[in-house]
Formats: structure tokens, C-alpha cells, sequence
């Protein structure tokens, strides 16, 4: 789709919030963070899945799989981040919103 930058942060951050409010489970928040204690499935997989609906986003939007990929990697260090409570969740939206700023720069730039 050929939108403009605004445009695209705007896709981009809306599309954060969903994936990471109503489409991030309660189990899913708690369970992403080692040592959290969570039954059943390890805190790696809930962390993946998570940021894996973040890098489809990323990617569906851009057009872009490899800015997907980035995402993955992004959003990983910063919830982990958040988990161990090394930062607190205005600096992790905040760093989030600021991934988004990054691709969808780098989606328009590298546009031939």
C-alpha cells in the first residue's frame, strides 16, 4: 500500500496497540517473563508467540518481512527488559513507538 510516512507510524502504532492490549492475553503478560512461575508452557514460547504477532504486524503493514524480523528481535530485548523491571512501562511504549518510527522510516526510505 503506498502511504506516507505519517501514515504509516500511524498503521504501525495502531497496530502496536492492538497486539499488545487486547490480543495479549493476561496469561500471555505475566507468562512472558522468566521465572514468573506460569504452568504448562515455558516463559520462551509465550515471549515468542507475543512478539511474533508483533513482527506479522510489522510485516503485513511494511511489505517488509525482514523489518518483521527486526521487530521480533526489538520487541524481545524490550519486554525482557520490562520483565526484569530494568525499565518501567512508559519506557518500554515508549521504546516500542520508537521501533515503529524506525520501520516505517526505513520502509519509506528503501521503497525503489
Amino acid at each position: 500500500m503506498d502511504w506516507t510516512l505519517p501514515e504509516l507510524v500511524l498503521m504501525l502504532a495502531f497496530a502496536h496497540c492492538l497486539c499488545d492490549f487486547p490480543l495479549q492475553s493476561d496469561k500471555m503478560a505475566i507468562g512472558k517473563c522468566p521465572g514468573c512461575g506460569q504452568v504448562g508452557v515455558a516463559w520462551g514460547y509465550w515471549m515468542a508467540s507475543h512478539c511474533g504477532t508483533h513482527a506479522l504486524a510489522v510485516a503485513l503493514i511494511t511489505g517488509m518481512p525482514w523489518l518483521g524480523a527486526a521487530e521480533f528481535a526489538a520487541h524481545f530485548l524490550i519486554d525482557l527488559l520490562k520483565c526484569r523491571k530494568l525499565i518501567n512501562l512508559a519506557t518500554d511504549q515508549s521504546l516500542h513507538l520508537l521501533c515503529k518510527v524506525t520501520w516505517a522510516i526505513c520502509s519509506q526510505a528503501l521503497i525503489p
